[in-house]
């Protein structure tokens, strides 16, 4: 299947979801809102796995694209991670917790995937 835009990219798509979700946790936590170091760095780990999907895209080559995402499932881990630690240290609630990670992993497979999907296709776009 060819894509015209890196908005089309299901991939994309699934990491702009985990950005919304992302920052409508923030802002309906009062005790996380005020972490400002915390928040800041899931957000941008949220963020960054949007980004690096639509640079890698913009690249024009599947070999640049498959590296841009998998800086964009690094980016994964660290949401993860950094939920993990939301969780320990009673920033959210195990639901919370759970349906994000479970978000989050979807994307990472999902980014894996298509990362492989890439690497088969090596040819330029």
């Amino acid at each position: 299947m060819y894509y015209k835009t890196f908005e089309d990219l299901p991939v994309w798509q699934k990491s702009r979801e985990l950005v919304k979700n992302i920052f409508s946790l923030v802002e309906n936590n009062k005790k996380l809102k005020t972490d400002y170091s915390l928040t800041d760095q899931l957000r941008r780990a949220s963020y960054s796995m949007m980004l690096n999907i639509a640079e890698g895209f913009e690249r024009g080559s599947n070999k640049d694209f498959a590296h841009f995402i998998t800086i964009a499932k690094s980016s994964a881990g660290e949401v993860r991670s950094i939920l993990y630690i939301l969780l320990d240290n009673n920033y959210i609630n195990q639901q919370d917790f759970e349906a994000n990670k479970q978000k989050v992993i979807e994307l990472s497979t999902n980014s894996h995937n298509f990362q492989k999907f890439l690497h088969i296709n090596h040819r330029k776009r």
